[in-house]
């Protein structure tokens, strides 16, 4: 099960890491989903800073730069997937 945890704010493609923003929380080792118009990947989190600073969870209202594996675009949906 799917569900819808936030969106991209930004992409930084040189890093290959986007910015969130959350409706919900995320920890490290969960996996989601990224999804938009033209970009649809499952990844497991597993790295994410807040101002340059590791965390290991962040939560509704936060803003996380999180290491992605593919290409993303601002405006994709973020899914976190429910075991």
């Amino acid at each position: 099960m799917e569900t819808k945890i936030g969106h991209i704010t930004h992409f930084y493609d040189r890093i290959s890491v986007a910015v969130l923003s959350l409706t919900d929380r995320l920890n490290i080792r969960d996996k989601i989903v990224i999804s938009g118009h033209s970009t649809d990947f499952v990844q497991e989190v597993t790295s994410m800073e807040i101002e340059h600073q590791k965390v290991t969870s962040v939560g509704p209202g936060d803003e996380v730069a999180l290491k992605v594996i593919e290409p993303c675009r601002k405006g994709d949906s973020i899914y976190k997937i429910i075991e």
